[in-house]
């Protein structure tokens, strides 16, 4: 992830990185720009409907206390990405902050940050000009790093989320922030020690900060044969699924017109009734798979609320399974996988012959 100046503080993976990210800007914005008792002085962030719900959650409590106002951009249904116009026709001028993560993490389709982050950059010139706050950018890559490429110059974001055992490294993260501080601002969430200088006090977990910087390093060197792998595996898993079921029978919810995906990431539905994702699962004697984000695990069998906010019908996403290869997946464990699914399914079709 190259970077031309340290600026990655450690942080707990996902959650505390994107909290803070939320809590800087918006302290940011009122200790910078807000008049008291002005209505127009309320912060104001962007983000997408298809985020983390270490994004969304902290939006919606902060509404909730009237801390700031959040407008969730919603997906495009033909391309299952938050289109920059949309995004930037979101801006408001108390805008402080938005907030698009790179990859998604149930459909794996990419997100625009570049381009994002170029208009904003030309559009923060002009808001400068007319004394409006600067508008702040953070992308979750949590999912994208160790799937492709990532360079924190290219994107042009100023705060970027990372998480390590996305890429195979210990459950710890890091929140890139380019020139802490000073070209950008972040403050503390907690208080009480002086270490990541006052950033992110706390005694550091040595052991899991090394690991995260072997798993980073590994990952700069060898990501494009770690993404060919996982691209080709993924892609065999899906000709085998429709060549097993009929073309017919299978809909693959993260292909989208003109969008790109991660390498590694199949999230599918097997058509006809009953054939929800759980149940599928239940019957299946070798694979332990989950039917979206397991921080979603509590939802029981309603569909994903991802997948219906990128415009995949009810009855299509009740039936969603989402399988993710890795670096050692062979074409020999998608044989077995698929055989797997292919009897499940026969035992649920049998179950409700009449």
């Amino acid at each position: 992830m190259p970077c031309s100046r340290p600026g990655a503080t450690p942080a707990a993976p996902t959650l505390q990185a994107n909290n803070m990210v939320i809590h800087t800007a918006r302290r940011h914005f009122r200790e910078s720009q807000a008049r008291p008792g002005d209505s127009r002085g309320t912060p104001h962030i962007v983000t997408s409907s298809v985020e983390h719900d270490s994004i969304r959650l902290p939006l919606e409590q902060l509404v909730k206390e009237s801390l700031a106002e959040a407008t969730f951009v919603a997906v495009s249904p033909r391309s299952g990405r938050a289109e920059v116009d949309d995004i930037l026709a979101a801006i408001r001028p108390t805008t402080c902050l938005v907030s698009i993560m790179l990859a998604n993490n149930e459909t794996g389709v990419i997100m625009p940050v570049t381009e994002l982050s170029q208009r904003i950059h030309a559009l923060n010139q002009w808001r400068v000009a007319e004394g409006l706050p600067r508008i702040l950018v953070h992308t979750d890559a949590a999912q994208m790093i160790g799937k492709g490429r990532v360079d924190v110059q290219e994107l042009g974001v100023d705060y970027l989320t990372i998480v390590g055992h996305k890429f195979y490294g210990p459950r710890i993260g890091a929140l890139y922030v380019r020139g802490p501080g000073t070209t950008t601002p972040l403050l503390p969430m907690l208080f009480g020690g002086g270490q990541e200088r006052s950033f992110r006090p706390g005694t550091e977990n040595t052991p899991m900060i090394a690991g995260l910087g072997q798993a980073a390093e590994l990952v700069s060197k060898n990501w494009e044969a770690y993404k060919a792998h996982m691209q080709d595996v993924r892609d065999y898993l899906e000709a085998r699924l429709e060549a097993s079921f009929g073309k017919q029978r299978i809909h693959l919810n993260s292909h989208f017109m003109g969008s790109k995906r991660l390498c590694n990431t199949s999230n599918f539905s097997i058509l006809g009734p009953g054939l929800q994702g759980q149940r599928v699962l239940s019957r299946c004697k070798t694979l332990l798979a989950s039917v979206g984000a397991a921080c979603h695990s509590e939802k029981g069998d309603r569909p994903s609320a991802i997948l219906l906010s990128c415009g995949i019908p009810y009855d299509v996403a009740q039936n969603a399974l989402r399988l993710s290869v890795g670096r050692d997946t062979t074409r020999a464990d998608v044989d077995l996988v698929v055989q797997d699914l292919v009897q499940a399914v026969a035992q649920l079709d049998q179950d409700q012959a009449p």
